[in-house]
């Protein structure tokens, strides 16, 4: 399902429920993480487990992220922003990416939904929200 706009959202959702999903993916594009706490309200309402690749998405009511820590890529981009600065060239620099991948589970939005998070998956992630 494709939400161009604000006013997308609520259609998408009811196309969503009345294709019976059983889970919604959202996308790590501006749009969506700046609406993502409508997105998390909408999940909530039409009781759709909704899953994404930021942190701030269950911060704000969404279920669970699972993605690479910004964390760790804005200290690798402040230590190449510093390489450069003292003269090296950004076409030498090595590409890199994340080491680091961080589980986050909104317990109270589990709850909201009626699921039960298995307590292995609990005890692995990185950030459990009550």
């Amino acid at each position: 399902m494709n939400a161009l706009s604000e006013d997308d959202f609520e259609a998408a959702f009811v196309a969503l429920a009345e294709q019976h999903a059983g889970a919604l993916l959202v996308g790590g594009d501006e749009f969506l993480i700046s609406q993502s706490a409508r997105i998390a309200e909408l999940a909530a309402r039409h009781t759709l487990p909704t899953l994404a690749g930021l942190r701030m998405f269950p911060v704000r009511g969404g279920l669970a992220s699972y993605g690479a820590s910004l964390a760790e890529a804005q200290q690798q981009a402040g230590l190449y922003v510093g390489r450069i600065l003292n003269g090296d060239k950004p076409a030498d620099l090595p590409v890199v990416q994340s080491a680091k991948f961080e589980l986050v589970i909104n317990l109270k939005t589990a709850r909201e939904l009626g699921l039960i998070v298995p307590p292995l998956l609990l005890a692995t992630a990185d950030e459990v929200i009550e």
